[in-house]
């Protein structure tokens, strides 16, 4: 079968996203024996995958196919008549791989499962037709964050993203290097240091997030339809949008990095978080901030974060 043609994809990621769907999860060499590929090749070819939407990552070395009826129909949204081929197979995916039980009463879902909360915020994600609201904080499955390769596609077709960022969100290089990719593709990108709820929101009428804030466990998420209670959790996210520090436009006075070592350190991040979240030794921060204080002519970090806001550099 040759059934992603028509969205653009070639034999590669064909056969690899059709092997993932058989195995429903599997590793990069698990793939490459099913596929008779290089280790280099399937991994190149999962990275396009999930730059469709196609494909996630499920901790540091596993791979999941995001389940058809949820991922292609996306696709289809934003090929248009170039999908018109593969809408009439979508069946035939679906059935490569089995639906699991879903509760269709109620105003809340119980997502059980890693699958099953991959999957559920895979739906919510290409649901969204307008904007999705993200708090990015723990609890992760796998126990350390992922980037959500998802978000540059729904950014690509013109659906907005207002982000909160937890200190945890940014731990590494990596992660702020794929913050900084969202905000440059139209992601509004905020840190709090403090406090912040995890939360995933789209369109104001679905939203997924933990089922306990005090003994969160990532496997467990409640899927929350409109309701008293989905309305509740949409005045959690805005209230720590208001209370998070921006990162917006870059200011003309100082650079982009300077602009953004401010802005973590505005939201009350330590410089060891910093550094780990900007890719640079402590030393480094501590020597930067130091020279933005005296620019600004500030005599305390707090002082310092007052003025770079009042001259438009947060």
């Amino acid at each position: 079968m040759f059934l992603l043609e028509p969205v653009g994809l070639g034999r590669a990621e064909n056969d690899v996203y059709l092997a993932l769907l058989d195995a429903h999860r599997a590793t990069v060499d698990e793939l490459a024996a099913r596929v008779g590929g290089s280790g280099p090749a399937v991994l190149a070819t999962l990275a396009r995958l999930s730059a469709t939407g196609l494909v996630n990552r499920v901790g540091p070395a596993e791979y999941m196919a995001v389940s058809p009826e949820v991922s292609v129909a996306a696709l289809v949204r934003r090929r248009k008549s170039d999908l018109a081929r593969l809408q009439e197979r979508i069946d035939d995916l679906a059935r490569l791989r089995p639906r699991g039980p879903v509760d269709g009463g109620g105003c809340v879902e119980l997502l059980d499962g890693d699958d099953a909360v991959l999957t559920g915020i895979s739906r919510l994600q290409f649901a969204a037709k307008s904007e999705v609201l993200v708090v990015d904080a723990p609890p992760y499955l796998g126990g350390a964050c992922s980037p959500n390769i998802a978000e540059l596609a729904q950014l690509a077709s013109g659906i907005r993203y207002r982000v909160v960022y937890a200190p945890e969100a940014l731990a590494t290089a990596e992660d702020a290097d794929h913050m900084r990719r969202c905000a440059e593709a139209g992601e509004q990108a905020r840190v709090l240091a403090d406090g912040a709820m995890k939360m995933a929101i789209a369109d104001r009428s679905m939203a997924i997030l933990p089922c306990s804030y005090s003994h969160p466990d990532p496997s467990r998420r409640w899927l929350v339809r409109p309701s008293a209670l989905l309305d509740a959790v949409v005045a959690c996210f805005e209230s720590q949008w208001a209370r998070a520090v921006p990162i917006s436009a870059p200011a003309a006075e100082v650079s982009d990095r300077d602009r953004e070592l401010l802005a973590l350190l505005s939201s009350g991040m330590k410089d060891r978080t910093i550094a780990r979240a900007m890719g640079i030794t402590d030393r480094t921060v501590g020597r930067r901030v130091t020279e933005l204080m005296r620019l600004l002519g500030a005599e305390t970090r707090f002082q310092a974060g007052v003025l770079a806001a009042r001259r438009g550099w947060l």
